[in-house]
């Protein structure tokens, strides 16, 4: 719902009365809908990052049964390890993927390549350091016009972490990378807390900032050695993306923030309470989504290359840390530990998956998952290795997604057991006979379906075919 289209009887209503409820369209309302014709549904991506890829173990070993993340069968009688069963009653809205990574990245150890995984840039595992645009941003470039905030960009860890190191999915057209908010509590009162009177005034005053600062360092560009030119380019960089925000601000200054009911909401909680702390993230994305306050989200589940706050998220499942999970597959249960904890992401996914299939669109047909394309994933198989992602999409029917299927792409690892059984970092640089297609060509079909006029994404042309 866009809040600049709410007709001014409806505004009024909506101002005046004060009740703490999501906002619907209202059927009493329908006489005050432009006469251009039927409102359409908003269309929304929003993409879940969690390090360390999952677990594969291999045939033989007695755990391979219950405990490897990929699926048997391929298609649509695919079956479902006791890793991802959490989302056998979503089965006809989810589709797994195998088959597809980066090409830039597949020598990139696993520590190093999360950095590409929404962007497919070649960043590589070391030496000089340059990203691209990720996809949720080139489509909030688009969607991003009719809402509040062009996209909603958030992490455990917060920030922006370091190169290879990010503690963030999304970078903008420069490639510099958005800092991603992980506090509940601020990213709820950005979205549902309204600004005070002196609103107006703080950001002709920032403008104003904005303005002397880019005059000032313009000046200095020719007076500077070439080193600094680079240093002065990227600054300006970061004045632009903040000379975009407050215009955006200013756009929206006098629309009344969405109301919601925050009663049940822990905005407190950290991921010291890893259960409720996701639940809860996941919370604000889908009422930023119900609101149409966005229609683009993030969330990374961690950073890759070493612990930090995110190593708490495997107290939800009796582990006292997520990355060392991955290392001690080989000790007493340690495929069943790593597999609980993948299976612990999958469920708190699902749970946000069926939240969205529960809802009706306020606007246009069907439910907001119909018109969400919600994907899940990582850019390591088994123990850092950058092949084979492990990635579930969910929803998007009403984009032209159809669900309910494994699908396998590319040739030579039908089985997923390339990489598999892995517990070294001799695997990641090994050399595989096997072919893989571009994640980026999902990327294509993504962004197509969202509505960007696009046939390539990254440099990598056309769009996932079966998809």
């Amino acid at each position: 719902m866009n809040l600049m289209n709410i007709p001014a009887s409806r505004r009024r209503f909506l101002i005046g009365s004060g009740l703490a409820l999501m906002l619907p369209t209202l059927e009493s309302f329908a006489g005050d809908a432009p006469a251009s014709g039927a409102q359409t549904a908003p269309k929304r991506f929003v993409s879940v990052y969690h390090p360390d890829g999952v677990g594969m173990p291999l045939k033989a070993d007695p755990a391979f049964t219950d405990w490897s993340w990929f699926p048997r069968v391929e298609g649509d009688t695919f079956v479902l390890t006791k890793v991802l069963d959490v989302l056998e009653p979503l089965r006809k809205d989810i589709t797994i993927y195998s088959g597809l990574s980066h090409p830039v990245a597949r020598t990139v150890h696993g520590h190093s390549n999360a950095d590409q995984y929404l962007t497919a840039a070649p960043v590589g595992g070391s030496g000089p350091y340059a990203n691209s645009i990720s996809v949720d941003q080139v489509y909030a470039e688009k969607a991003g016009e009719a809402t509040r905030f062009s996209s909603l960009v958030m992490s455990t860890n917060g920030g922006t972490g370091a190169p290879r190191g990010a503690q963030t999915q999304s970078f903008n057209r420069e490639g510099r990378p958005i800092p991603a908010l992980n506090r509940p509590k601020q990213i709820f009162d950005m979205l549902f807390v309204a600004q005070d009177k002196d609103a107006r005034e703080k950001l002709a005053r920032s403008k104003s900032a904005l303005d002397l600062l880019l005059a000032n360092a313009r000046t200095l560009q020719g007076q500077v050695s070439q080193h600094d030119q680079q240093t002065l380019a990227q600054y300006l960089d970061s004045v632009r993306d903040t000379e975009r925000k407050l215009e955006q601000a200013t756009r929206w200054i006098d629309t009344p923030v969405p109301t919601v009911d925050a009663a049940s909401l822990k905005l407190d909680v950290d991921a010291n309470d890893p259960r409720v702390y996701l639940q809860t993230m996941y919370e604000l994305i889908y009422l930023a989504f119900r609101s149409d306050s966005t229609r683009v989200a993030t969330f990374q589940l961690g950073r890759e290359n070493g612990e930090g706050i995110h190593d708490n998220l495997a107290k939800a499942v009796g582990s006292s840390g997520a990355h060392g999970l991955t290392h001690d597959v080989k000790k007493p249960e340690g495929w069943k530990h790593l597999g609980l904890y993948n299976r612990f992401q999958a469920e708190e996914f699902g749970r946000f998956v069926q939240k969205l299939k529960d809802t009706p669109e306020a606007i246009g047909t069907g439910t907001m998952l119909d018109n969400t394309f919600a994907m899940h994933g990582s850019a390591s198989s088994s123990f850092h290795t950058s092949r084979n992602y492990p990635i579930i999409s969910a929803g998007g029917k009403n984009l032209g997604f159809q669900n309910g299927r494994f699908l396998k792409f590319g040739k030579g690892n039908e089985d997923n057991q390339a990489g598999a059984g892995a517990d070294t970092d001799a695997t990641y640089s090994g050399k595989f006979e096997f072919e893989e297609l571009p994640l980026a060509k999902l990327f294509v079909t993504v962004l197509q379906r969202l509505g960007v006029a696009t046939e390539e994404f990254c440099g990598y042309k056309g769009g996932l075919t079966g998809v």
